[in-house]
């Protein structure tokens, strides 16, 4: 338990095997001790969590102090749950019994209850200061609790990898003031209220808002802030399912508090639970280490990007990027949607408009362009491509049904195949197939209608139900392949590029992906609609997402399939800019999205917007390593630093970019001032200088031209030189009579490498800010504002 970390589970399932957790999982850490708690029940106590267990399988994660942060109930199942498309063989009727469970000491030689047993162990070997950067361990408890008989294993529960057993109802309490989280990419959010969220990661056939649910990535992960704790809650469970919160209320006076509450409801899969408790920083660093850390993109990937469904031709795209060059508007890199393909088949190429890309690469790429390729999982029946994945293994690469058929689906090309990517042999075959991409000279790649997608009337636009996966040598059906889809298209690509090019670090993000894909990459909106509406939900896509570990993400600039307004195409140009992923993107029979196209005052704007991305890059460079290492996302809540603080809680529009910047987006048609909550502290607006002390509320400008954005007092943060040619350090005065700092992560070129570590220190001296290294010799050449 040194970490804060818990995990549980019912019916014989362990931690592993399990899509999201890195490795064998976390070693359990037998110094944690079980002892007698009242009514019979069992409790772990550690410095930072208690875990109690009562006779009747209940399960509380307490505070030190002895305040319950999360109250799980017993379990409830239902029927087994079959393979898909046949009768289950040999499967017993399911107990309709919720167990009893005792706690087993962690030598095994525990009392056992009538019901079952529950083993709690501790475990990961993290230090009482949390894992260390890439590490792989927490401190952790475990318990495992059962249905029927001692051994805690009902005979109709499947394996944890194969899914099955029943299908079960789990419901948790939370303290009254507590606020919901996280569930993957949700336009409603970052804040989840009332409702029903399902986990099923789907295409909603056309531009979303905040109302439509679920989206493309969806993933059992809750985060839980109240005034007594926080805490991320993860049910490693792939399989369909559906999440009803309720938040809680408190009671007038002396009136009872009615707690918050979540239900979480799955169509089949094990039944096991990890709860990390601690600040969000420590929860997130401990999510990391179970979950693995976050890729980092190569330098080039944090700087603004163009993508279009329909450039058309090569001379399209040297016409845009010209054009941008023309303008001294910074462009990063372009990408190519299906239409650069042969008759939209993937890996291929259309010689008739593209007739030289590996030249058009090259001559971009002397201009600092990059090109970036789509990639869709579907492969054409019948052609080359189909033809090779035929021999793949002994059944070949596609996904079957249960008499062995392949199974097809209609996507752009036509008749479509699906690769597996729950089998290794395939993934290692798709991985390799990226080297066609290389030769082509792409740099990147955005994976694509990875749900996965079909046109066909399947129901819902996806795999048939009884469609059968390897699930990893455990069998499965599409219930459980599912979701982990997208998360083993992003395994195939990311392992097979680090193969071809082991020196350099590979681009790669995804549009649907599960717990666990930041190890691989990060992800993008999607489809999200042109409205105001749509840029509101392209916030709350990018805190939600890195709330649940996924911290490299951004939306379609100016929305997919609409023509924005130049005020709406400006307001989202100037969140785009502070979010990790700065990309506009749109349809072919949308508007483009060119700055210019918007005429000349948004062009000025844009100029504006894109330059301070330029001189923020290293700044970004450093959230991108420091995500890797610590679990952060660069995107953050206004209360990452205090979530005790309510209001802050509350506050969904604006947000904390790494620990230096406050930024505040317009999301409203005509609005020209906007409030801005602001947390403990002195912050600085950055385009006045103005200093304004938190927490508090106040009223700042914001015209057409600019949002507001306000840098912390004592911050120090890496910027782009005056010159463009360097990286130079900006630092924000302190407050009188206190210090501030920053860390700065320097690149370490295209590869692996960790990256050198700076830290800072700023304070008065006098009557000048001085800024110093660790080992207390002042810095020269400090920018240092708010004077």
């Amino acid at each position: 338990m040194v970490g804060g970390v818990v995990f549980w589970a019912w019916d014989g399932a362990g931690a592993t095997p399990s899509y999201a957790v890195v490795g064998s999982g976390p070693e359990p850490d037998l110094r944690a001790v079980l002892e007698p708690d009242t009514g019979g029940g069992w409790r772990v106590v550690s410095e930072r969590v208690t875990v109690a267990v009562s006779r009747y399988g209940a399960l509380e994660v307490r505070t030190p102090g002895g305040t319950v942060l999360r109250r799980e109930s017993p379990p409830r199942w239902w029927e087994p749950v079959p393979l898909a498309g046949r009768a289950a063989e040999g499967v017993p009727p399911a107990g309709g019994r919720p167990a009893d469970a005792t706690a087993a000491r962690s030598d095994g030689s525990g009392p056992a209850g009538p019901g079952g047993t529950a083993a709690l162990s501790g475990g990961a070997g993290a230090s009482t200061d949390g894992p260390e950067p890439g590490g792989t361990g927490s401190g952790e408890t475990r318990a495992n609790c059962g249905r029927d008989g001692a051994g805690g294993r009902g005979d109709e529960v499947a394996s944890a990898a194969a899914g099955g057993g029943g299908r079960w109802g789990v419901r948790s309490e939370v303290p009254a003031d507590a606020r919901f989280f996280g569930l993957g990419g949700r336009a409603s959010g970052p804040r989840l209220r009332d409702g029903a969220y399902r986990l099923w990661n789907t295409d909603p056939k056309g531009g979303f808002g905040p109302g439509v649910d679920p989206l493309y990535l969806t993933m059992p992960v809750q985060m839980v802030v109240a005034d007594a704790g926080t805490h991320l809650v993860f049910h490693d469970n792939g399989w369909d399912g559906r999440v009803v919160l309720r938040e809680g209320e408190e009671g007038v006076g002396s009136g009872p508090d009615r707690p918050g509450a979540s239900e979480l409801r799955m169509e089949g899969g094990p039944l096991r639970c990890w709860v990390l408790v601690g600040t969000p920083a420590r929860v997130l660093q401990g999510w990391s280490a179970l979950t693995g850390g976050a890729a980092v993109p190569p330098e080039w990937a944090l700087g603004y990007q163009h993508a279009r469904w329909g450039f058309g031709s090569a001379a399209e795209v040297r016409r845009v990027v010209a054009g941008y060059a023309a303008r001294g508007l910074a462009v990063s890199a372009v990408h190519l949607d299906i239409d650069h393909y042969d008759g939209h088949r993937v890996f291929t190429v259309d010689e008739e408009r593209f007739p030289d890309l590996p030249g058009l690469a090259r001559e971009l790429r002397e201009q600092g362009v990059r090109l970036v390729s789509i990639v869709d999982p579907a492969v054409k029946a019948g052609d080359a491509l189909h033809a090779a994945g035929l021999t793949v293994g002994s059944g070949g690469a596609f996904v079957r049904d249960a008499r062995g058929r392949e199974v097809r689906g209609e996507v752009w090309p036509g008749e479509c195949a699906y690769p597996d990517f729950t089998d290794p042999e395939v993934r290692e075959w798709w991985g390799g197939l990226y080297e066609e991409r290389l030769g082509q000279g792409f740099s990147g790649f955005w994976h694509d209608m990875n749900e996965p997608v079909s046109f066909a009337a399947f129901g819902d636009a996806t795999l048939p139900r009884s469609a059968r996966h390897a699930m990893d040598g455990a069998g499965g059906d599409h219930r459980e392949g599912h979701n982990v889809y997208a998360l083993g298209m992003a395994r195939a690509g990311w392992e097979g590029l680090v193969r071809l090019r082991p020196a350099e670090r590979p681009f790669l993000f995804s549009r649907s992906g599960w717990a666990g894909m930041q190890r691989y990459g990060g992800t993008w909106s999607g489809d999200v609609e042109t409205s105001w509406e749509g840029l509101r939900a392209s916030l709350a896509l990018v805190v939600g997402l890195g709330l649940c570990g996924v911290p490299y993400s951004g939306p379609d600039v100016g929305g997919f399939g609409g023509s924005p307004s130049p005020e709406l195409y400006a307001r989202w140009l100037q969140l785009g800019a502070y979010l990790p992923l700065f990309r506009t993107h749109s349809a072919i029979w949308a508007g483009r999205r060119e700055p210019w196209e918007f005429g000349p005052e948004v062009e000025e704007q844009a100029r504006a917007v894109m330059a301070e991305r330029e001189r923020l890059r290293p700044y970004f460079v450093t959230l991108a390593h420091m995500a890797r290492r610590t679990g952060a996302p660069y995107v953050r809540p206004v209360w990452w630093g205090a979530p005790e603080d309510r209001r802050l809680r509350d506050c969904e529009d604006a947000f904390l970019l790494g620990d230096a910047l406050l930024v505040a987006p317009v999301l409203e048609c005509g609005a020209d001032r906007r409030a801005v909550r602001l947390p403990r502290g002195r912050w600085y607006d950055t385009a006045t200088g103005a200093a304004h002390e938190g927490p508090g509320q106040i009223l700042l400008d914001a015209p057409q031209g600019r949002i507001p954005v306000l840098a912390r007092a004592g911050a120090v943060l890496p910027v782009r030189s005056a010159g463009g040619g360097g990286v130079e350090l900006e630092a924000w005065a302190p407050a009188r009579g206190r210090t501030g700092g920053g860390v700065v992560v320097r690149d370490p070129g295209p590869g692996f490498g960790a990256g050198r570590v700076e830290r800072y220190t700023s304070r008065w001296a006098g009557e000048a800010v001085v800024v110093e290294d660790e080992a207390g010799a002042p810095v020269e050449g400090v920018v240092v504002r708010g004077l």
